[in-house]
């Protein structure tokens, strides 16, 4: 008898996390990208390293004064910003007092719980998160939890293609969506 209790109540907590996995993966999977079609302008722009393209695409917004401080978030401690965006030459009228590297987080909550602070300093009431398609939910709910009320949080998504997104990656961030639903958001 207590195995088949088991048995049903382990097949049922299967069920569950199977259902629950299906919509996290489809609101993951959901965030569109608006960079072509809506143009964005905040105080401030927090690039979350971790992919291709993201710290170049901070570097064009703050280029076309589309933002007018750049937070790249996650930076190595060791590294500077000559050495992690060697493109830097080509980015005359960006003024490198305008790029703040926030070297001490390695997560996206850290990245949110970091930068918040530099936010604060930087006296940015809005700002432009800068992220891949395929990480910006579990950013921008982290961010929405970390940041204040007051602070307006938007979205600036880089297209998809500009990150691997094979099935296995799509699975990864869906399993950490779930794991953040548990502590962070």
């Amino acid at each position: 008898m207590r195995r088949k209790v088991f048995f049903y109540f382990s097949l049922a907590l299967i069920i569950v996390f199977i259902v629950v996995f299906y919509f996290e993966y489809k609101a993951v999977n959901s965030v569109k990208s608006t960079a072509w079609t809506q143009a964005q302008d905040a105080e401030c722009g927090i690039v979350l390293t971790g992919g291709p393209g993201r710290i170049r695409e901070g570097m064009d917004l703050l280029a076309n004064r589309s933002i007018k401080k750049l937070i790249i978030a996650g930076v190595n401690p060791n590294s500077e910003i000559k050495e992690i965006f060697p493109l830097w030459i080509y980015y005359p009228e960006v003024d490198e007092k305008d790029v703040v590297l926030e070297k001490r987080s390695e997560t996206t909550f850290g990245n949110a719980t970091q930068s918040l602070p530099l936010v604060e300093i930087l006296n940015c009431q809005d700002v432009l998160l800068i992220t891949s398609s395929l990480h910006m939910y579990r950013s921008k709910r982290t961010f929405y939890r970390v940041f204040p009320k007051i602070i307006d949080i938007k979205t600036h998504l880089l297209g998809r293609g500009s990150e691997s997104e094979s099935v296995f990656d799509r699975l990864q961030e869906t399993l950490k969506s779930l794991f953040y639903s548990l502590w962070a958001y």
